[in-house]
């Protein structure tokens, strides 16, 4: 069944293209299923068909007919998962760069938890339904490390409020462009959406989230530096946000840094190399350690000679 939703344009929205005012007002609605809407003769102002290019006037009624939800079953595929730790409460698991952790539109296949499903069944909370079974932290698909999955609704209430207490360790590694001068910093901005661009995620003090990063040097390499960041929030694309923001974005990372490089990195150098928190059943501390992989390994060996 269809749901409604009406926009009045106001006297701050007046002058504005109708695609972007509904894309900030209606809340979780992508801009290009906005626009696929205007395309299949949803959106109406004041009763009358609009296109997307169309500008509001102040008083208008602009009135959105949001199809029901697709019913959306994710399938089991037998996925290699590297497995560091498991019990009937929970699981480590140390992914991949490359794979992407839960299922979204166009990208049904291949993640994180089609592989779950497959090694655990039924056996993952539900608390994030049919598309995040399990899934109470994510990482970037180019990012590697650890993440801990919840089999079951109290092992994931529980690991969700350390979240929030932030009482989870979690200490990841990475290449920044540029000598970083001191030995360890902190930034502490909020993160929020880019207004300009709805890839990327950005300091925003109007409307971001708080968001603390510490860091510290490793190695230094002249025009690159290698750094252990320890989140103590978990913002999405938190620390390549912030390393980016004090202008030394990450290695590789094409979305916050160049757009290309010569040192051989195919991905944003960041890996998630520590993961500690306390067992939901036990409250036992357990932290969990993923060494370095492959590529980054070898970047490390190239910036290392070039310094020699």
């Amino acid at each position: 069944m269809e749901e409604q939703t009406e926009i009045i344009i106001t006297s701050e929205t007046e002058g504005k293209r109708l695609d972007a005012v509904l894309a900030e007002k209606t809340d979780g609605l992508s801009r290009s299923f906005l626009q696929k809407l205007f395309e299949e003769g949803k959106v109406f102002r004041n009763g009358k068909l609009c296109s997307k290019k169309e500008k509001g006037v102040e008083g208008d009624c602009i009135l959105v007919r949001i199809p029901a939800p697709e019913k959306l079953e994710v399938e089991a595929e037998d996925i290699p998962l590297e497995i560091i730790y498991e019990d009937d409460d929970l699981l480590v698991v140390n992914k991949p760069a490359g794979m992407v952790v839960h299922p979204a539109p166009g990208n049904y296949t291949g993640t994180l938890v089609n592989a779950l499903m497959f090694h655990c069944g039924d056996a993952l909370s539900s608390i994030n339904g049919v598309i995040r079974p399990g899934i109470v932290h994510r990482i970037d698909k180019d990012t590697s490390g650890l993440l801990m999955v919840a089999k079951n609704d109290h092992a994931h209430a529980s690991l969700s409020q350390q979240l929030q207490e932030h009482s989870i360790t979690r200490r990841y590694q990475a290449i920044v462009y540029h000598n970083i001068r001191e030995e360890e910093g902190t930034i502490d901005a909020p993160i929020g959406r880019d207004p300009k661009n709805r890839l990327r995620n950005a300091i925003n003090y109007d409307h971001g989230k708080p968001a603390v990063t510490h860091y510290k040097v490793i190695e230094r390499f002249g025009k690159f530096t290698w750094i252990e960041a320890r989140l103590e929030t978990g913002r999405t694309h938190q620390i390549r946000v912030h390393m980016a923001s004090v202008k030394h974005p990450l290695l590789g990372d094409s979305l916050y840094g160049p757009a290309s490089n010569k040192e051989g990195a195919s991905r944003q150098m960041l890996h998630a190399g520590i993961l500690g928190f306390q067992h939901p059943s036990t409250g036992e501390y357990m932290e969990f350690e993923s060494p370095l992989p492959e590529d980054f390994e070898k970047v490390l060996k190239r910036l290392q000679k070039q310094i020699k």
